[in-house]
């Protein structure tokens, strides 16, 4: 049996924290920061199976919807920054995103610890683009957000018949969500799986996992990288929640079964 020399995965953690956060890391005086250095970075973060930019966006969405120390947030949002992973006007959006899928108090720990931080690296304001620039047809609006829900999630959605429903098809699809020249889509994808997989809420973290494969924004493969990366926010438990939905949804993606809110099932029809 091959042997792991702990001092290698040492050296391998403080290096990665110092590269993304452009100082090397105090030297451990607890358990618990000896295993960010050696569990957190060396294992997890070193993992080819996700890059640095998707595991950066994942970081800044779970220290925010997770209530992180203000410090551990700013922390994250320079490294996005120091090491370019991430632009100003790019974390501004990624502020807009989180508000929608953690409320608006999450999104607003980000937008003000990028502010802080901006300011702290001699940053000029981002320059970005207004939500709204002039007058609008309600009705085209609604359509275009329909459109665009289609396009994110895969499968159609449901008329605007409720203020929350309104709210879905004319701000989250028709405004948000479509703001691509901030923000990719595919960078959009990872902060709201981390949203969806922290309200614990069955069907949209179905439907978003779901999505995020038929998409081509993630590959199954980055979806079981993801799970490690939300359970260092969010804990084990309640990534093994997000675990068991991967799988099922995974298993709906080979067979060629869209969306339809039901469990995967086998050829011979068990559950």
């Amino acid at each position: 049996m091959a042997m792991l020399d702990p001092q290698d995965r040492s050296a391998r953690g403080a290096a990665l924290q110092a590269k993304i956060y452009g100082a090397a890391p105090a030297e451990p005086r607890t358990p618990w920061q000896e295993s960010v250095r050696d569990f957190v970075y060396a294992e997890c973060w070193s993992r080819p199976g996700l890059d640095l930019r998707t595991r950066l966006l994942i970081a800044l969405a779970g220290s925010a919807l997770f209530a992180f120390p203000q410090e551990t947030i700013d922390g994250v949002v320079k490294g996005a920054l120091i090491t370019g992973e991430l632009t100003l006007g790019e974390l501004r959006e990624v502020a807009l995103h989180l508000s929608v899928y953690g409320g608006w108090g999450r999104g607003g720990l980000i937008d003000s610890a990028a502010t802080r931080v901006a300011a702290e690296l001699g940053l000029p304001p981002a320059e970005c683009a207004p939500i709204r620039a002039a007058p609008w047809d309600p009705e085209e609006r609604t359509r275009q957000g329909m459109a665009e829900f289609v396009n994110v999630m895969t499968f159609s959605g449901g008329p605007s018949v409720t203020p929350y429903l309104e709210g879905i098809n004319n701000f989250v699809f028709g405004e948000m969500w479509c703001r691509y020249g901030g923000l990719d889509q595919r960078s959009r994808r990872w902060l709201t799986l981390v949203g969806v997989c922290e309200s614990t809420a069955e069907v949209p973290m179905k439907s978003h996992i779901h999505a995020a494969m038929a998409s081509g924004n993630c590959q199954p493969s980055e979806l079981q990288e993801f799970v490690l990366a939300f359970g260092l926010c969010a804990g084990w438990p309640r990534a093994s929640v997000v675990q068991s939905i991967v799988f099922e949804q995974i298993r709906n993606i080979e067979n060629g079964w869209p969306w339809s809110g039901e469990p995967a099932r086998t050829p011979g029809g068990a559950a």
